[in-house]
């Protein structure tokens, strides 16, 4: 019976065993499928080395018109997508101290104006002959009490009265030229000086009405209808109307791999599935210290019908490309200068170009080498 007994428990324990090894064979045949070593030849084709950027499309030319004075909308002359000629009223502002200020210069400029004061320079010029007139007759008084006083004819004493009588009314016709010139040089003073005023006013009247700087459209209005503006309010966005650029911002360690003429390659949010073809145009040459980033503009090649402001894209700027080159995998790459060998060698290489998948191999290995994937 005992033996019975131990022959039973023998075969559960051979049983046990059996199942684990059989568990543990099992378990090292799956760890060895997952952790199966890829392997790869270098092959030839094309690559194309990029640098990624994102942005937004700008119309050309695109501004934010802001008032100069301030004051109340009182009228809009446009509304949005309407298109505009350089110099079309967008809105007017009113300012009841503005229009009581141009009143004022207007009847100043009437009040000073110098053919309204010709009447005062007419009085002048009538006491300018008058007193010549009395000169002449005092001169021709003294002259005759002279000649008789030199015949012994009459007394000394009249003849120093025609003599002062002569000098004040010579003094009083030389006063009244001078009279004359200093009241029609202020009469012209004042008239241009009035004049300038009224001009000033009417430049600022001008001032009130906001105006388009450019042939585009009108693509957005920020402000209503008696809404209070002044000169920190943007009041509405004006662009061209049928071109536009693309801003795309570059990173400070890409940037100096960036030169205008260089393609670049596009996707829109509003055009799903398309790629667009831009080429370089613009690259601003102040670095964004916020975002430490590279403002640099594209145009396209070829636009899409139907485009807006503000709309966001992705973009590759192609920096280089080749139509043969040996090419693996990065992921092949060890510290992006060796790759593995089949044997286990580790080899150094020299890489070329590289996009986000492929990298060009320019030495180390050949077409005919055969290489593992790094473990992770």
């Amino acid at each position: 019976m005992t033996d019975i007994i131990l022959r039973i428990s023998y075969l559960l324990d051979l049983c046990l065993m059996r199942g684990f090894l059989a568990f543990f064979f099992i378990t090292i045949f799956i760890l060895a499928c997952d952790r199966k070593v890829q392997k790869v030849r270098p092959t030839v084709g094309a690559v194309t080395e990029s640098i990624y950027a994102s942005g937004v499309v700008r119309s050309k030319n695109q501004y934010q018109a802001f008032a100069t004075v301030s004051g109340v909308i009182n009228k809009l002359y446009v509304s949005e997508g309407d298109t505009v000629k350089k110099g079309t009223p967008i809105l007017s502002i009113s300012s009841e101290i503005q229009r009581l200020n141009r009143e004022n210069a207007e009847l100043n400029a009437s009040f000073t104006d110098i053919q309204a004061n010709q009447g005062k320079l007419s009085e002048a010029k009538m006491l300018i002959d008058f007193s010549f007139n009395k000169m002449k007759n005092d001169s021709l008084l003294y002259f005759r009490q002279k000649s008789l006083w030199q015949q012994e004819i009459g007394s000394k004493a009249e003849l120093e009265q025609k003599e002062l009588a002569y000098q004040n009314s010579r003094t009083s016709y030389l006063s009244s030229i001078l009279r004359y010139n200093d009241l029609k040089r202020q009469l012209t003073f004042n008239s241009s000086q009035a004049k300038k005023n009224l001009l000033i006013s009417n430049s600022l009247k001008s001032e009130y009405i906001l105006r388009s700087e450019i042939d585009g459209m009108v693509y957005s209005i920020s402000k209503n209808l008696g809404e209070i503006v002044g000169p920190q309010t943007p009041i509405c966005v004006i662009g061209d109307a049928g071109s536009f650029i693309l801003e795309m911002e570059v990173d400070e360690f890409d940037i100096i791999k960036i030169r205008k003429d260089l393609r670049v390659h596009l996707t829109l949010d509003s055009y799903r599935g398309k790629i667009f073809e831009a080429k370089v145009t613009k690259i601003n040459p102040i670095m964004n210290e916020r975002s430490k980033t590279f403002l640099v503009e594209a145009e396209f090649m070829e636009r899409p019908e139907i485009l807006y402001p503000n709309i966001s894209f992705e973009a590759n700027i192609v920096i280089s490309s080749k139509d043969k080159a040996m090419l693996i995998p990065r992921k092949y790459l060890v510290n992006d200068s060796m790759v593995i060998k089949s044997n286990g060698e580790k080899v150094i290489v020299k890489i070329g170009l590289k996009d986000y998948q492929k990298v060009e191999i320019l030495s180390g290995v050949s077409p005919e080498d055969e290489l593992l994937e790094p473990p992770e």
